[in-house]
């Protein structure tokens, strides 16, 4: 079993996190860690979403080749 979260779970510990520091009782020291922690959720998530822009944007020929759409 992988150990890698699913976005949508990444998501809500990135939320849990920006609700406790918008709480304001959190002493420094575990502000920032939460704050670190939060900033690589945040670089994972998005690079989860450009991932699956980058999938959404080939679509398949019918030769099974893939082809960038024209935006």
């Amino acid at each position: 079993m992988s150990d890698k979260k699913t976005f949508e779970e990444n998501l809500q510990d990135l939320e849990a996190i920006v609700a406790k520091l918008e709480n304001g009782d959190v002493a420094l020291e575990d502000a920032i860690a939460e704050f670190q922690k939060g900033m690589l959720l945040s670089k994972d998530l998005q690079k989860t979403l450009q991932e699956a822009e980058q999938t959404l944007v080939k679509v398949m020929q019918a030769d099974g080749s893939e082809k960038e759409m024209d935006a």
